[in-house]
């Protein structure tokens, strides 16, 4: 019995059990890190807002996969800018920023966002000025490891790979600036995601009062048009959370993802009867149906501590997921097949 569990988890269908009302976390790739400071929080009585808050920022801080955080997946400027979403799954509140510059502290300010305003998101050069009077450090988010991913993009591989589309000069050959090519129907220019250009960390939390939080934090798809915002700071798209059901968050290609609000499917699914891993597969196999080669994955907590993933486009890669409940002595990587 023990042999056919470790293979149904290989293959992504089981759902595995924490016990109900005990603290647990999980979260998206293998960031364990994360998972250890999100844990300590909540070991310690911790809530899950605070949780999710800490093991987003330490992913920003350890810059993981160079994804998250500072330095890393410069625009087709060569800045680094940032996205965060924090979801309070008893109230419904949600803070998040957008495209938010010199700032290191992402998630910490989306924080304030949900806990010092009646707005949701923040975008921009604003949400920066909203983060220095909150009493965050403005200062650049360039170092000299994303300076030099960006100067190979832009003069060895002449802005290649890119976003752009239907534009003169063409896209797919110089760089820009762009303008628009008049009736035009060339193929959609795209950048087929893997884990080094798409891992967002999602984050979801249940603590000691059984109350839920859900996160994310990323500095978004490499060589993006500046401006661009993904999945991740939507709600329901990036992370969402829901007392009554549980919580999901979201990482891949987030211009696809966002558009089928991934997260708040696979929390409704739960809310319907779905388990975890149903729930997740159900979002996932919705994107396909429309973009079969995007990469994408979800992962769901329910409020009973059970949980799941589901994921797309990996190839031959699983994708590994964190969790850490009370049944565990430390933090567990997990990983799932793509179909």
């Amino acid at each position: 019995m023990f042999l056919k569990e470790i293979i149904l988890l290989w293959l992504g269908i089981n759902n595995i059990h924490a016990q109900p009302n005990h603290p647990v976390v999980i979260n998206t790739w293998a960031f364990v890190n994360a998972s250890i400071g999100a844990w300590n929080v909540l070991e310690k009585g911790g809530s899950s807002l605070d949780a999710i808050e800490i093991g987003g920022g330490i992913c920003e801080s350890q810059q993981c996969d160079g994804t998250v955080g500072y330095g890393g997946s410069p625009d087709e400027d060569g800045e680094t800018t940032l996205d965060a979403l924090l979801m309070n799954g008893k109230t419904m509140k949600v803070g998040a920023v957008g495209s938010l510059r010199r700032v290191k502290n992402a998630i910490s300010v989306a924080r304030h966002v949900l806990e010092y305003t009646k707005h949701s998101i923040l975008v921009g050069d604003l949400a920066t000025k909203f983060a220095v009077q909150m009493g965050f450090k403005e200062e650049s988010l360039t170092t000299q490891q994303s300076k030099n991913i960006w100067m190979k993009w832009r003069n060895e591989n002449n802005c290649q790979p890119n976003f752009w589309m239907d534009v003169i000069p063409d896209a797919k050959q110089y760089c820009g600036p762009y303008q628009p090519k008049e009736r035009s129907h060339q193929k959609t220019n795209t950048i087929k995601g893997d884990r080094f250009n798409h891992d967002t960390i999602g984050l979801v939390a249940i603590d000691k009062n059984g109350d839920i939080a859900a996160g994310t934090t990323t500095n978004g798809a490499k060589y993006k048009i500046p401006g661009r915002i993904g999945d991740s700071p939507i709600p329901g798209s990036g992370a969402y959370a829901d007392n009554e059901v549980g919580g999901a968050a979201a990482t891949g290609d987030g211009d696809v993802m966002l558009r089928f609000v991934p997260s708040f499917v696979a929390v409704d699914e739960m809310r319907r009867g779905a388990t975890p891993t149903e729930a997740a597969t159900i979002a996932i196999k919705r994107i396909a149906k429309y973009y079969p080669n995007y990469m994408g994955a979800v992962v769901a907590l329910r409020k009973d501590g059970e949980y799941g993933a589901a994921c797309h486009g990996l190839g031959d890669k699983p994708f590994p997921f964190v969790v850490r409940d009370t049944s565990m002595g430390k933090s567990k990587m997990v990983w799932i097949e793509c179909p």
